[in-house]
């Protein structure tokens, strides 16, 4: 009997994409997600939405392939089937392919899933449908990250999700181009960006940070990683439910406990 695959759920993308975009929740998934690919009977790692060319879906592959687990298999995922018709030439089977699918995930049962800058072009109201989709996709212990970053890399944000739903947000930046922690807002994923304004709890925690690294400017002589790092002590030291410790903060990371956050 022939096995029907599913027909894709979503809408294709800008399909804006580059070389290295994805590195900052790249590397935070290597550590952050590791144990859940380690424990897999089979490291299926689906990348959602690639985009117009296939580069952070080859760069998930080797980073993934070198720090964590040899044998993982990456699968991009497009619903545009001009774009996977264009990533073949990148496939390396079988540690790497290219498939037409969406949010159903092409009938697979991957362990983790990024999703990046696919939300971000959808209202509101549609990602938590979007969410649940993802999630009933994965298989058991299976972890999807959705969010967003700017073009460069620069600034990014991103749930971590499980079958129980949203656990955390990570905000990363860059720091040496950092100005004001404020920026963030600009890349908060989609379920949060519209609501940083006030009476929300995200936007409070802007707020927190905002006003810590002002405080903090007494040491910015010593650098952006050193104010960041006072800037990020601070907060937690109000009471923030920060989940992760000074060595991901010198990084520029930021990571929260997703019930201190979540829209009202």
């Amino acid at each position: 009997m022939t096995t029907r695959t599913p027909r894709p759920i979503g809408v294709a993308t800008r399909g804006t994409t580059g070389p290295n975009r994805l590195r900052r929740v790249d590397n935070w998934m290597v550590e952050s997600c590791a144990e859940a690919l380690r424990s897999a009977p089979d490291p299926l790692v689906v990348d959602l939405g690639y985009g117009a060319t296939p580069v952070t879906a080859v760069e998930l592959r080797a980073r993934l392939a070198a720090r964590v687990r040899a044998d993982v298999r990456v699968v991009g995922l497009e619903i545009d089937p001009v774009r996977v018709a264009d990533a073949l030439p990148a496939a390396d089977p079988p540690g790497l392919t290219f498939v037409q699918g969406g949010f159903e995930l092409a009938g697979l049962r991957p362990r983790l899933v990024r999703a990046f800058n696919v939300l971000r072009q959808y209202d509101e109201s549609e990602v938590a449908g979007a969410w649940a989709t993802l999630v009933a996709g994965l298989a058991p212990g299976g972890l999807l990250v959705e969010g967003t970053c700017d073009e460069l890399g620069r600034l990014g944000g991103w749930v971590l999700l499980d079958a129980d739903g949203p656990r955390s947000l990570t905000l990363a930046t860059r720091l040496a181009s950092l100005d004001n922690p404020a920026e963030l807002a600009e890349r908060l994923p989609k379920a949060l960006i519209h609501r940083n304004v006030p009476g929300e709890p995200v936007h409070d925690l802007i707020q927190a940070l905002e006003g810590a690294w002002r405080t903090a400017a007494g040491y910015a002589p010593f650098g952006p990683r050193q104010r960041w790092l006072q800037t990020v002590a601070a907060v937690h030291a109000q009471g923030w439910p920060i989940l992760d410790r000074p060595r991901r903060w010198r990084l520029g990371e930021l990571t929260v406990a997703w019930p201190a956050i979540a829209p009202t």
